[in-house]
């Protein structure tokens, strides 16, 4: 995979952002500025981004079509589980199976890593 492919990866998929539950501690959300809005209460120390915690979920900080181009309304204000997914990882590739896209290669992190 070339780097110019790599970079597309994730502008082209959001499969993540549609096929997990986003939770986290509420202080993080306090600590990164996230509107309440995007939020849902699910136990008195969690929070999620609203939308991910029902079945098929889908975050609703997520712009666009998964699978053709994407983005992140809040990107660099997301929580950390939005850190943990890699593209080309289980995870990554669990969610594209999920939505009918291709594994992604393995060392597809590597090659985006380096731009």
């Amino acid at each position: 995979m070339s780097r110019d492919e790599a970079y597309g990866v994730c502008r082209q998929c959001g499969a993540c952002c549609a096929t997990f539950r986003v939770s986290f501690y509420w202080a993080e959300a306090a600590r990164l500025g996230l509107p309440d809005a995007l939020t849902e209460k699910i136990s008195p120390h969690l929070l999620s981004m609203l939308g991910t915690n029902r079945p098929g979920p889908r975050c609703a900080a997520l712009q666009g079509e998964v699978g053709e181009r994407v983005a992140c309304g809040i990107y660099v204000r997301r929580p950390s589980p939005c850190h943990e997914v890699q593209p080309g990882d289980e995870k990554c590739n669990q969610a594209r199976s999920r939505h009918g896209l291709v594994p992604l290669p393995p060392g597809t992190i590597e090659t985006i890593a380096e731009i």
